[in-house]
Formats: C-alpha cells, sequence, structure tokens
C-alpha cells in the first residue's frame, strides 16, 4: 500500500479517536443577580475542533432537550441559557442538523415606508429613519412576544382603508373618515402594542453625537446605507453607516453595529469614527420630552440614565385626543454604560417638541460601545408602572453587562 495513503488513514484514525461525541459547555454567572434565558455565546470553531466536525451543530440542555442555537457573522455560537446567581448550568453541543427555530430576533429595510430601517426582538422593536429630520432611534411598543413590525406596517400602508379614509374626508365625513384610519393604524393600540413615540431632530431613544466644543451636540443625519450581519432566530446585527459630517475641521464618517439579542430589553451598539483624530467627547442618551420634563433619572457611578415617557397624543383627531391618550401608557427608555462615564447630566434643548436630553458623556478613542432599550407599562410580561421599577431593571441590566455570564 502506499506510504502516503497509510499515513492518512492513521491520521483519520486519530481524528476520528479525538473527536468527542458532544462537548460540555459550562456556564458560569458571576452576578449576584439570577440570568433567566440570556443570550450567552462561545467561539464556534473551538467547539467544531473539539467534535472534529465542520458541519453543524445542536445545542441541548443538560436533560438533552435542543435548544434555539445560531451561528453569528463573527463565528460565535450563541444560545440562551439561564443560571443562578454566582451558579453554574451545563448545556451540551453534538454534531447534527438543528431544527428550524422560530425567529425571535429580526429586522429590514420597510420599503412600505421608503428607507425606513426597522428590527425588533420578542421584547422591543425599533426603527431608524433615512430621511427627513428624525434622526434618533425611534420605538414602538409591543405587549405580546410576538414580532410585529412586518404586520404593523403591512396594516399601515394598506391602501384599500386609505382609499377609504381619503374618500370619505373628501366627502365631508371627516369624523368617519377619522374612525376608519384609527382602525388600521398604528398610532393605536389594538391589543398587542401601538408607535407613540416622538423623535424628531433629537437623540430619541438612546442614540448618540459627537459633542462640539461649546458643549453642544453635532446630531448626526439620518444613516445612508445599511448591512444586515445577522437576521435571528436569536441574534440580529446591522452595520450602519452615515453621510460624512464635518466635525472640527475635519471630514468624519461614522459606523454602527447594533446588536438585538432575543429576550432582552436592551440593544448593544459598538461606535466607530473614521476621519477622527484627538479624543473628543461623545455623548449619547435619551430625549425628555415635554409632557414630562422632569421624570428622568441619572447615575453616573453606577453608569445608566432612565426616562419616564408619556408618548405624543398630537397625531389623534381632536375629538378623540384625551380618549387615545389614556392607552398609550408610559413609555420607560434607558442608557446603560459599561465604561466609566466622564460626566452624566440633564442638558436643556429646546425644539418645540422637547426640553433637552438625559446625557451620558465620555472620551472617544478608538470605539465607543454602550446598551439602549425600552420597556412598556402595558406590557404585562415586565410590569414596569413606575420610574422606580424602571431604574431598579437598569440597575440590574447594568451589573449583568459589567458581570457577563463565563461559557467554559
Amino acid at each position: 500500500m502506499n506510504k502516503t495513503i497509510i499515513l492518512l488513514a492513521v491520521l483519520c484514525v486519530t481524528a476520528s479517536a479525538n473527536a468527542a461525541d458532544k462537548v460540555t459547555l459550562t456556564v458560569s454567572n458571576p452576578a449576584t443577580v439570577v440570568r433567566s434565558n440570556e443570550v450567552v455565546e462561545v467561539d464556534a470553531k473551538a467547539v467544531r475542533q473539539k467534535l472534529g466536525t465542520d458541519g453543524s451543530m445542536i445545542v441541548t440542555d443538560a436533560d438533552g432537550n435542543e435548544l434555539a442555537s445560531q451561528v453569528t457573522h463573527d463565528g460565535k455560537l450563541i444560545f440562551q441559557a439561564s443560571v443562578a446567581a454566582k451558579g453554574k448550568s451545563v448545556y451540551y453541543v453534538k454534531e447534527g442538523t438543528p431544527k428550524e427555530y422560530k425567529k425571535q430576533a429580526k429586522g429590514r429595510l420597510f420599503t412600505e415606508r421608503g428607507d425606513e430601517f426597522g428590527w425588533e426582538n420578542d421584547r422591543v422593536a425599533y426603527r431608524i429613519y433615512g430621511h427627513g429630520g428624525a434622526v434618533g432611534y425611534d420605538l414602538f411598543n409591543k405587549s405580546t412576544d410576538e414580532l410585529m413590525l412586518d404586520y404593523w406596517y403591512a396594516s399601515e400602508q394598506n391602501q384599500e382603508m386609505r382609499s377609504v379614509s381619503k374618500q370619505l374626508h373628501e366627502r365631508g365625513y371627516h369624523d368617519l373618515a377619522d374612525q376608519v384610519y384609527n382602525a388600521y393604524c398604528y398610532h393605536i393600540d389594538h391589543g398587542k402594542g401601538m408607535d407613540c413615540y416622538t423623535v424628531g431632530p433629537t437623540l430619541g431613544g438612546g442614540a448618540n453625537a459627537l459633542v462640539n466644543a461649546d458643549g453642544s451636540l453635532c446630531l448626526p443625519k439620518c444613516y445612508k446605507s445599511y448591512e444586515i450581519l445577522d437576521n435571528g432566530p436569536l441574534r440580529f446585527t446591522v452595520k450602519l453607516t452615515y453621510p460624512e459630517i464635518e466635525y472640527n475641521g475635519q471630514k468624519v464618517v461614522e459606523t454602527r453595529i447594533i446588536t438585538l439579542d432575543a429576550g432582552s430589553l436592551f440593544n448593544k451598539v459598538s461606535i466607530s469614527y473614521a476621519g477622527l483624530t484627538g479624543t473628543p467627547n461623545i455623548a449619547s442618551g435619551v430625549v425628555v420630552h415635554q409632557q414630562n420634563p422632569a421624570a428622568y433619572v441619572i447615575s453616573k457611578d453606577n453608569g445608566y440614565l432612565g426616562y419616564e415617557d408619556l408618548g405624543d397624543a398630537s397625531v389623534y383627531n381632536k375629538k378623540y385626543k384625551d380618549e387615545l391618550a389614556r392607552q398609550m401608557g408610559k413609555i420607560y427608555v434607558g442608557t446603560i454604560y459599561s465604561d466609566k462615564l466622564t460626566e452624566a447630566k440633564y442638558q436643556e434643548r429646546k425644539n418645540g417638541i422637547a426640553t433637552g436630553h438625559i446625557l451620558a458623556i465620555a472620551p472617544y478613542k478608538t470605539g465607543y460601545t454602550y446598551y439602549f432599550g425600552t420597556a412598556w407599562s402595558k406590557n404585562p410580561n415586565w410590569g414596569v408602572n413606575t420610574l422606580a421599577e424602571w431604574e431598579a431593571i437598569l440597575s440590574s441590566n447594568a451589573a449583568k453587562i459589567k458581570k457577563p455570564m463565563k461559557v467554559k
């Protein structure tokens, strides 16, 4: 027999003997808070090497029940783990073809509304604009774990219903026309959530901006292009590129990578700038609307900002305004930081809809990462009804972010 063939045969037998039938993953929680269904990650290449395979993998719990999993664009094998405070849980990975999992996180360009880009998970939903003056993050309130954006956009753009409403207006039946519109628009809560948040020329629900020399915000423009890096079932990731701006005499291009995992109230966003020199300050935060100007919390030491928003009822017909305003509930928005902040404050910036922002400020070096999220008082899964309850969630998640779960 050819010596080369003999050697290859020996190598194959050796590799097969060294390969594991399954790989044990021990997930440890260093924090003093319980972690439930939290997405964790491990290097997919390292697991495949242990298994001796280049193929697909299945993740199971300690009892052998298959769990939803995903290999991300940057080579991470992710799944949801639950671990007691200061505890450990065991999971297994084996070679095999996973089931087709229901998506719990996804996003897309909604051409129904031009260049609006939307993304969501089973808890929250967001959008960002590619045109106009609304430059911050907009959000939808959800009271269901279903993915709703496709339905909401399709309903809002129902041309037959729009035509009926328009014809009624033209015939002078304005009240009836408004009732028809209210029956399908996503500004009305039909049982699963609604859009009643206003952004305008602000940071909205957690966006960022460079800080000018005088302390004012150099607000970005609307995004220019996007690239979807992950699209479920457990993780959604998008890369957004912004138009070139001039900042302190420099031509600067901003890039954001936003990640939203299943089961989370919070997005992770990583910011980078091309063409930026020096160490300028970068700010991020939440708009403070006129309807509730003092309902915010700021914790520089613990690394979070939070606000209680009452929604915007200005889109409603005057006849129904008071009644519909009550259905908006309370919208809780906030940001969380793992890095040390230079400053955290309220900054006045009146523009007709807002009084200003609550901001966290830190020096920008080679990158900047933080988290932004929301909750709704009408979501039965969370029961956030007061600013104090929202602050407790911010504080708890800040502790988790600073002490991430580890997978061995």
